[in-house]
């Protein structure tokens, strides 16, 4: 047995309380805000149940003996993590690298807490038991999970517990024997509506006296009390595929999402309010690396998709033998090949961590430092490509089926390698990448996903071989000095 994209989308129609556009959902997967990008979601599943796909897609959990998603197996030596990327990377394949919260990327964080057992059994056994379990149950299920770890913004000059409202930042309230209750908002719930369950935790620093802030729970998106309010539906916005052939299939959407005294048991619960374990299950175990990782080969992906429109719109312009436009292109591809570089060595260069062999994660903080300024600058240079082409476009599909217009399309919509209806169908899909709602929201994702640029610079400066190249200095340094000979004026 493995999961299909069948039995995902019966799974998801759970009662859950979505909210938009002044409503609540009835059934996400129907809906039009969501349902193609719940399909979309879906087709991950059918994509590894294909039978010519399942080997590379997927192997057989030692606890359940049945098949389950790749992004579940803990990689024991570098053979394991490569194939491991691999099914990663195909997966980001079918969505362009636009999914960045599909289910590799939290269940990837599952799978870095578990290598990281240890820290969990010498802070609190009972915690480290119900991570066990937990990890367990999800890999068995193949189960969708995504988090909300980050604190809605309020006041971003004061600490968590100094933030306006007692019911702004969740928190636990009570605790018993059956569990905790926690009350208030997390964000950003992406891809909430698509998922399975949640995890809810907290990723900025804490600070002694904020214990009721620090903890992480796993919870059923059905979960009495979860409330999910997403944003504007970039797909229910979409005319067409033809029109937003990206944003109305992919929006992976996000939430606010707001725990209303929504009790948990202990077996969910993973860290309770305990500031030091808050940090450590993220950076004692391994589990930031293993996240961060699907990161970068998502991103990969994806970059190598934006090369692509890069050509095609030099391709369709006439321009590609232009030398600045062939330069430009050359400084595009040079910058995604880093991104690839860089997913490359973390293998190579991998280390290990106990019983498993993890990405190397100083060069992880590298990408991840890199990424946040390379995304924009590749962008910009598409606008620059393609100029007023990206949007002296038909305003939808439906120009095309009104004699007048269409003639005047075809008159004005050139290409010498083109006709008139595929330069517009790539020009539409080039504007959804760089210039659309849909993408300018990748734009500012993939500058602050990973938290802001002092977050992630501070992540290279603490992983650095700083001795390495220190000793190299004072190595040379050691080779020479002043030449053994006195003064003059100190002879006597």
């Amino acid at each position: 047995m493995v999961k299909t994209g069948a039995s995902h989308i019966a799974s998801l129609k759970d009662g859950r309380t979505l909210f938009i556009d002044g409503e609540r959902v009835a059934d996400q997967t129907s809906h039009p805000a969501f349902r193609n990008a719940s399909r979309s979601a879906a087709g991950l599943y059918d994509h590894q149940a294909d039978p010519a796909n399942l080997h590379r897609m997927t192997f057989v959990s030692p606890t359940s003996g049945g098949r389950v998603n790749r992004l579940w197996q803990l990689p024991r030596d570098y053979r394991e993590l490569v194939a491991r990327r691999k099914a990663m990377e195909e997966w980001a394949e079918l969505t362009c690298g636009m999914m960045g919260r599909s289910p590799d990327h939290v269940g990837s964080s599952l799978a870095g807490m578990y290598m990281g057992l240890s820290v969990y059994e010498a802070n609190d056994p009972k915690r480290a038991k119900a991570l066990k379990d937990y990890f367990h149950y999800a890999r068995d299920a193949d189960l969708y999970i995504t988090y909300v770890i980050i604190n809605p913004q309020a006041d971003r000059s004061k600490a968590t517990s100094d933030q306006p409202g007692e019911e702004l930042v969740a928190r636990v309230v009570d605790e018993d024997h059956e569990g905790i209750t926690i009350h208030g908002a997390k964000m950003l719930g992406t891809g909430a509506p698509f998922a399975n369950e949640i995890m809810v935790s907290g990723f900025m620093g804490l600070q002694p006296g904020e214990e009721k802030f620090a903890f992480t729970a796993m919870l059923p998106m059905a979960t009495r009390g979860l409330k999910l309010f997403s944003r504007k539906s970039y797909e229910a916005s979409a005319p067409s595929v033809f029109d937003n052939p990206l944003a109305s299939q992919f929006d992976e959407n996000d939430a606010v999402v707001f725990f209303d005294q929504v009790k948990i048991p202990w077996e969910r619960v993973l860290v309770n309010q305990d500031v030091q374990m808050a940090q450590a299950q993220w950076h004692e175990t391994r589990a930031h690396v293993i996240q961060n990782f699907q990161c970068q080969v998502r991103l990969m992906v994806k970059l190598r998709f934006l090369v692509g429109i890069a050509r095609k719109v030099a391709e369709i312009n006439g321009i590609i033998n232009i030398p600045q436009v062939r330069e430009t292109l050359g400084l595009i591809a040079a910058k995604a090949k880093t991104v690839e570089g860089l997913v490359y060595a973390m293998e190579s260069a991998g280390e290990r961590y106990g019983d498993y062999f993890v990405p190397n994660r100083s060069l992880l903080a590298t990408s991840q430092v890199i990424a946040q300024t390379l995304y924009p600058e590749i962008i910009d240079h598409i606008r620059t490509l393609a100029g007023g082409g990206l949007i002296m476009l038909p305003s939808s599909m439906r120009d095309f089926a009104h004699p007048e217009i269409a003639e005047v399309i075809g008159k004005t919509q050139r290409s010498s390698v083109a006709g008139s209806e595929e330069r517009v169908k790539f020009f539409k899909l080039a504007w959804d990448a760089v210039g659309s709602e849909f993408g300018s929201r990748h734009i500012q994702y993939e500058m602050f996903y990973s938290g802001p640029a002092f977050i992630t610079r501070g992540h290279s400066f603490r992983f650095y071989e700083w001795d390495r190249a220190r000793a190299m200095v004072d190595g040379f340094l050691d080779t020479y000095g002043l030449p053994e000979t006195r003064p003059a004026s100190a002879a006597v």
